[in-house]
């Protein structure tokens, strides 16, 4: 594929970020990629590595000629990071962000754009439980959807360059306006992560089954909520205080759900039960026919890298 970005600026070198970097080579979408992490340790895990063509120690330096700079950082740092870098960032260039909750974001970071420079958000919805500068791989996108969240009086042309910049790292694409983003994201992400943290916030409570019987025996529903449960933890803290009232929304709907299920499973009623299975079975065969996952019964422990 041809290079879209002379020069590509992250800012934090985490999981997506380093991805961006494998896939961005993989394609030769960018001419130079450049660099810039808060900790020092990562700076130095990412130049030993390679990951960048120069990892900088300010963002500031990291930004400056680049055409496309991305906000890789936890959606509660935007405000701050958006706002140091805004006066280094060159005209013309387009300013976008990988973060999971996108109204608050675009509420923090619009108004410090200068003139002259696009904001184009966005979130790749991809990743593992893995972080750092080692956890990226080129994969990571590819039939993965990223959600593009152009805000208003965003440039056409500067949105369809970022669009086929991200099918070019192996992502499929889609535009919302940021509330719905966060209504849908509540659904499929942050309110699922919140119950998986709580199950295995359970299990370590619930004091008559041990440590070593919960790891020994874990089947693999448990299994699939501890993986998700590595997740980074001040990620998914922003996440949270950033989309309160969709996630909220969202959980009160799954607490009367959760209170139904209980009223039969207490009267016997397994023709509910059953029905219920049923009807949620199909968004599982849903999710599979539309090529977002496999049928195999690994339960996402292959060996190969996914979602």
């Amino acid at each position: 594929m041809a290079q879209i970005y002379d020069r590509v600026a992250l800012i934090g070198l985490g999981l997506i970020a380093s991805s961006m970097c494998h896939a961005m080579r993989r394609a030769g979408l960018a001419g130079e990629i450049v660099g810039y992490a808060r900790s020092v340790e990562t700076r130095d895990v990412a130049r030993e590595i390679g990951l960048c063509d120069e990892v900088f120690d300010t963002a500031t330096d990291a930004v400056k000629d680049a055409d496309l700079v991305v906000l890789c950082v936890p959606v509660g740092a935007m405000e701050s990071v958006a706002k140091e870098i805004a006066p280094f960032l060159k005209p013309g260039a387009t300013l976008s962000d990988v973060g999971s909750v996108k109204r608050t974001v675009v509420d923090a970071v619009s108004p410090h754009i200068p003139d002259g420079v696009h904001f184009i958000p966005a979130h790749p919805l991809a990743g593992t439980e893995h972080s750092g500068p080692l956890s990226g791989f080129a994969e990571l996108f590819d039939n993965r959807y990223t959600i593009l969240v152009p805000v208003e009086g965003s440039d056409p042309h500067a949105v369809d360059r970022l669009t086929t910049f991200w099918r070019g790292l192996g992502a499929l694409t889609e535009t919302m306006d940021p509330d719905h983003h966060d209504l849908v994201l509540a659904v499929t992400s942050h309110t699922p992560h919140l119950i998986a943290y709580t199950m295995v916030g359970v299990a370590d409570d619930l004091r008559r089954v041990t440590d070593s019987e919960v790891i020994k025996y874990s089947a693999a529903g448990f299994r699939d909520f501890t993986r998700i449960a590595a997740s980074d933890p001040v990620m998914w803290r922003d996440v949270f205080l950033n989309n309160k009232e969709a996630t909220l929304e969202i959980l009160g709907r799954f607490t009367e759900e959760l209170f139904a299920l209980q009223r039969a499973i207490r009267q016997g009623d397994g023709d509910h039960l059953h029905d219920y299975f049923t009807r949620t079975r199909s968004i599982r065969r849903g999710i599979i026919e539309a090529g977002q996952d496999t049928d195999a019964p690994d339960f996402g422990r292959s060996k190969a890298r996914k979602e």
